[in-house]
């Protein structure tokens, strides 16, 4: 079992190489993601957000336990957890679509909460081991 900042670590990891799939995905001009290798590859890059966002402000907050100060950190964890739980349901939503399009990708990718929840997680990253 991964000790909790490994693993708020690896979901770092997930969410930036999503988010970096994604800006390669958008920048092909699909108008699907069906019958295509990158289509197939947009699937599971779908699924790891999904895996990483999903609980993640809880791996945060087991994560960054006793780091002072301790109000400070409560507080990141509740924006984790807003922009986590934003981010997620678009995540969702555009999963759930029979066919994906690149326009679609690109619309996820700017998604306020998603880009949010990235800075967000480069800020923890940086700070948990400050």
């Amino acid at each position: 079992m991964a000790l909790p900042r490994d693993e708020v670590r690896e979901r770092i990891d997930a969410i930036e190489s999503s988010y970096e799939f994604f800006l390669a995905y958008a920048a092909q001009g699909l108008t699907t993601d069906q019958g295509s290798k990158a289509g197939g590859q947009l699937r599971d890059f779908l699924g790891k957000l999904e895996w990483a966002l999903d609980g993640l402000a809880d791996r945060v907050a087991e994560g960054t336990r006793g780091l002072e100060p301790g109000d400070a950190w409560d507080d990141m964890v509740a924006a984790v957890r807003a922009d986590a739980g934003a981010a997620l349901a678009a995540v969702r939503l555009v999963a759930a679509q029979g066919g994906v399009s690149s326009q679609l990708i690109d619309n996820l990718n700017a998604n306020i909460h998603l880009r949010a929840l990235l800075t967000d997680m480069f800020l923890v990253d940086d700070l948990m081991d400050a």
